[in-house]
């Protein structure tokens, strides 16, 4: 399952290369803002990542949730935590982003499976 990790990577990557050669000065700056927002500030990186994890779940983008789920876990986030955070989605997302948290915990044990 660990291969659904590497496959995510290695799309995103090839993607965001694409993406960012092409020249566009907004989508630069989103992708930097992006990046500087979930730095460390007032909230430390793992706080952020929950936040971000939360938000991309209730907004259902699969690609955002693999995202925040993988920084999370590289962040030292429990899975405890991340169910935790993920109840909190789903509490306020609804039942609509159960098969979005399905998916995530799929991901999250590919994430174990890959240690």
């Amino acid at each position: 399952m660990s291969d659904l990790v590497q496959e995510f990577n290695d799309y995103r990557s090839k993607m965001n290369e694409k993406l960012l050669a092409d020249n566009n000065k907004i989508v630069k700056r989103i992708f930097n803002l992006d990046t500087n927002a979930y730095a460390e500030g007032a909230l430390d990186v793992k706080t952020k990542e929950l936040l971000g994890l939360v938000a991309s779940t209730v907004l259902r983008c699969d690609d955002c949730i693999k995202y925040h789920l993988e920084t999370s876990y590289k962040e030292g986030i429990t899975k405890e935590e991340m169910m935790e955070a993920m109840g909190i989605a789903t509490l306020v997302g609804g039942t609509i982003v159960i098969p979005h948290l399905r998916r995530a915990y799929e991901f999250w044990e590919a994430l174990e499976e890959k240690k």
